[in-house]
């Protein structure tokens, strides 16, 4: 585990910081988390980075702060493997995380389904390559 967290360029001087890899994850639909969900995304980063957190950065998505390069794979594998699913959020140039209002989950009134656009638009132009 990472013992600084600091970010440097120089990691031959400071080898705590020389892998401090930032994860970006696909937020839920209407961003409803359960606590349960909450304590598997927090359990998970404990094992495989440094613990911090950031929930909806400007991208919407929830951020991974400061992890090691061969942590990367191994941490993406158990957030698939949680009872309610994470993925990777995108940085690509196709699409950046979307994210939707709660749409017909809260207002009775929603003339449009939000949160299946939401989850459309991720699925197709989300690609494996921009995660």
């Amino acid at each position: 585990m990472l013992s600084e967290i600091e970010f440097s360029d120089l990691g031959e001087q400071i080898p705590e910081v020389e892998h401090f890899h930032t994860m970006r994850i696909n937020q839920p639909s209407g961003w409803f988390y359960s606590t349960k969900a909450l304590r598997g995304l927090c359990d998970v980063w404990e094992k495989w980075g440094s613990g911090l957190t950031n929930f909806h950065g400007s991208t919407g998505d929830i951020i991974f702060l400061g992890t090691r390069s061969e942590y990367l794979q191994p941490c993406f594998e158990d957030l698939g493997n949680l009872e309610i699913p994470f993925d990777i959020g995108g940085s690509g140039s196709d699409l950046r995380t979307p994210s939707a209002c709660m749409g017909p989950a809260l207002c009775e009134f929603a003339c449009y389904d939000t949160l299946e656009l939401c989850h459309g638009l991720t699925m197709t132009y989300q690609d494996e390559l921009h995660r």
